[in-house]
């Protein structure tokens, strides 16, 4: 099974964690969500990450609610439970976490330092390519096509 370091490995060229401060206000946070085109940020408070802002949330408890996005701080509307795994953490274990919780979106943690941030739709891409390589090899196993070239 795939895991996240493989993951990580192969998304090596777009992998940039994207945050934003407590103190900063939603439209900024959707200005670097976009400028970065993913669907969620991680919070800081200093150097430490404290919470995770995501579409859903500006979604749920932003404009709905009467709040306008210049006006409205991080902390006000961020998600403050943030569940993390680590490079080792394999993509049926993610999807696992992400199903329990109802959650899109993973910090990936070592050495006590964030390296990645991967969604639903990284580990669902993942899992289903390795299924797709795994029926691949069986047909060719049972067609006794494609070894030894």
């Amino acid at each position: 099974m795939i895991t996240v370091r493989k993951l990580l490995e192969e998304k090596a060229k777009e992998l940039k964690v994207y945050s934003v401060s407590v103190n900063d206000n939603v439209l900024k946070a959707l200005q670097v969500m976009t400028e970065g085109d993913t669907g969620a940020v991680l919070v800081s408070d200093g150097d430490q990450y404290v919470g995770i802002f995501t579409e859903r949330d500006y979604a749920r408890d932003g404009e709905l609610k009467g709040r306008c996005a210049k006006d409205t701080l991080i902390k006000d509307v961020m998600t403050e439970t943030l569940f993390s795994i680590k490079p080792e953490t394999t993509m049926n274990e993610c999807m696992e976490l992400m199903i329990k919780r109802s959650i899109r979106h993973l910090p990936v943690v070592s050495n006590a330092h964030v390296v990645g941030l991967i969604s639903i739709r990284d580990v669902v891409r993942a899992i289903t390519e390795d299924n797709q390589s795994t029926i691949d090899n069986l047909e060719n196993y049972i067609q006794g096509t494609g070894y030894g070239r």
